[in-house]
């Protein structure tokens, strides 16, 4: 599974383990759950999924100041997945980079537009702001 496909699962499925508003049981109460399905490779969820709202949460849960919305290394470590440089130039290579990765800078700015602009092709529901 490449590095996106873990991003998109970590927040796909921390979106789909919460409880929906207004609803103390659901499906994950009766024993109907479906855990196998976050650990396969992803796929556009039924309903959009609030990324923003996701992120918040995990953020206020840990406790950590991380500014995820525009620093892919922080969006990693908020994930706890390795925010190496390394890391980073391979999920370029996945998303199609084509400038240098010698620029780390202009390379983590494009990469933190481009995961937010890809989950929101794939299900997500990202604010305008965070795909520009």
């Amino acid at each position: 599974m490449g590095i996106f496909s873990t991003i998109m699962t970590k927040i796909f499925g921390h979106a789909e383990a919460a409880p929906a508003s207004g609803s103390a049981g659901g499906a994950a109460a009766s024993g109907d759950a479906v855990p196998a399905a976050a650990s396969s490779v992803p796929s556009a969820p039924s309903a959009p999924v609030d990324v923003d709202a996701v992120l918040s949460r995990l953020q206020a849960e840990k406790g950590q100041t991380l500014n995820w919305r525009t620093s892919i290394v922080d969006l990693l470590k908020l994930l706890d997945m390795d925010s190496s440089l390394e890391a980073r130039k391979h999920l370029a290579q996945e998303l199609h980079y084509t400038e240098s990765t010698e620029d780390s800078a202009a390379m983590n700015v494009w990469l933190i537009r481009q995961v937010m602009q890809k989950l929101a092709e794939n299900g997500g529901k990202v604010p305008e702001d965070l795909r520009h």
